[in-house]
């Protein structure tokens, strides 16, 4: 197994919409806003290559919205989601799998595109993986989610065939990939976990941990559907992690690409070493 990351560029959130009840006065020493508190975040994909599966996990914001709608984020950077795949040696005709961890407009943007026929899947070969639960959830949204569920993005998924669904606990690629579904961030958003060199596991953590800021256990974004389950599954997790040397990949940190994490004499649990997918492998 090879794994690479695959960067799609940079948006902006607001600061205090990501950092939650964190006062400004400290996480605006971890992630420094602009002068309209918006603070700028990675949107950092994943690739897992085997002998014969290429999985690509989420893929980013896409361009298929409205100047007005990209006005809001502000996506920037100088690499796109098909030149990351190039520059790692791939085609969006080659990947056979594309697992979408959640339908928010920032994870499942890239997945379809605009064609002259209409609206397309943007890898022609791939399976697309979701679940029932979570599927439901993005086409009857609640009013405080409704503006992150774009349906361009997802629904024509459905009308071309290309979903298949995922259980919780369940193996896409057998023993080397399986998805834990958590339910704070949103209703059954999928946290894939790769068995990486024959004994460690990296856990792409989307928005169940957005960056190295959010580990420490109350910093939990007020996107959080469910902020108090956040806070419970964080918790589990990060223990689990700690005592057993997991490796965390972040979908959003602006620098950080992956971290380990240790327990603190208080009890807490902190990061203990940072570094890229590169000096891994």
């Amino acid at each position: 197994m090879k794994l690479h990351t695959i960067n799609t560029g940079f948006f902006k959130l607001d600061g205090g919409a990501m950092f939650g009840v964190v006062p400004k006065t400290i996480w605006q020493h971890i992630n420094p806003p602009d002068e309209h508190n918006l603070c700028t975040w990675a949107m950092r994909c994943l690739l897992v290559e085997t002998a014969n599966r290429l999985v690509l996990i989420d893929t980013g914001i896409g361009n298929k919205q409205s100047d007005k709608f990209f006005s809001y984020y502000q996506p920037h950077g100088e690499i796109t989601l098909q030149q990351s795949l190039e520059k790692a040696g791939f085609s969006v005709s080659d990947i056979t799998d594309v697992l979408i961890t959640h339908l928010h407009f920032d994870h499942v943007g890239g997945a379809v595109v605009n064609t002259p026929s209409g609206l397309a899947p943007a890898f022609p070969n791939a399976v697309y993986w979701s679940n029932k639960a979570h599927w439901q959830w993005a086409m009857q949204p609640n009013e405080r989610e409704k503006a992150s569920f774009l349906k361009e993005n997802f629904v024509p998924l459905l009308e071309h065939d290309r979903v298949q669904w995922l259980e919780d606990n369940q193996w896409l690629l057998p023993d080397e990939l399986y998805v834990r579904f958590v339910y704070g961030h949103t209703e059954a958003m999928m946290i894939p976990h790769i068995v990486y060199g024959g004994n460690q596991t990296l856990v792409y953590m989307a928005d169940l941990i957005a960056s190295a800021g959010h580990v420490r256990l109350p910093y939990v974004m007020a996107y959080d559907v469910r902020p108090l389950q956040t806070l419970q599954e964080k918790k589990d997790f990060l223990y689990k992690a700690a005592a057993q040397n997991h490796i965390l990949f972040f979908e959003h940190d602006r620098s950080i690409e992956c971290a380990r994490v240790q327990t603190t004499e208080r009890g807490g649990v902190e990061v203990s070493q940072t570094f890229t997918l590169q000096e891994l492998a």
